[in-house]
């Protein structure tokens, strides 16, 4: 059981909160945690980079001199591997590099890792009123209130992103915006710090603790 306090725009204390996740043993969790990630970037991979062989270079079909006798070294085709212009030996061709992972496996990993980064969350009240219009600026200053240092990567997560927030935080290249019900592993334990609304820990009890 993790228990937080909640802040409030201005940065004070005005509550508590708790989340309680069944998150992995510790002799397991660096393992899950290891393949959740290596699963994630490993499936963003688009796996479209191609080169050509010499079979699908254009020309090279004519011999380009006669076998012996012009004390050259023999020659078949000039898109050969061996010359300039020439196809490519094992080069990449488009292949799927997904890797499968249970449903179970996978919300365990991401439990475990929200879990694991309990000293660095940061509970706040729902601030979609204090931003009606977008104020990037606005959305940076409640950030240091709340304790994030400058500079320091933030995975930011409400149930729903307004556009006023969406707009605000679009512009903060060190905030990463996420939704209580996508969450996932990478940019849990990418951010220096995770900020989310007293909504939003209720949303992730709800989905997540199964």
């Amino acid at each position: 059981m993790v228990n937080c306090n909640v802040k409030n725009w201005q940065g004070e204390e005005v509550g508590q909160a708790t989340l309680e996740l069944k998150v992995a043993k510790e002799e397991n969790a660096a393992h899950i945690l290891h393949r959740a990630v290596t699963r994630q970037l490993t499936n963003a991979r688009q796996g479209t980079a191609s080169a050509k062989t010499r079979a699908e270079v254009r020309g090279g079909g004519r011999k380009p001199w006669r076998q012996k006798g012009t004390g050259r070294a023999r020659a078949g085709s000039i898109r050969s591997p061996l010359w300039r212009g020439g196809g490519v030996i094992f080069g990449p061709k488009p292949r799927d590099f997904n890797l499968k992972m249970n449903r179970k496996e996978r919300r365990l990993a991401l439990r475990t890792a929200l879990g694991g980064r309990a000293e660095d969350l940061i509970v706040v009240e729902n601030f979609a009123e204090q931003l009606p219009q977008p104020k990037t600026k606005e959305l940076a200053l409640a950030l240091s209130r709340w304790g994030v240092e400058a500079n320091q990567k933030v995975a930011l997560i409400l149930v729903d992103s307004p556009d006023s927030i969406y707009l605000s935080a679009r512009n903060l290249c060190y905030v990463k915006l996420l939704r209580a019900d996508g969450l996932n592993v990478y940019d849990l334990l990418n951010a220096d710090k995770i900020v989310a609304t007293s909504e939003a820990l209720a949303k992730i009890q709800e989905v997540y603790n199964d």
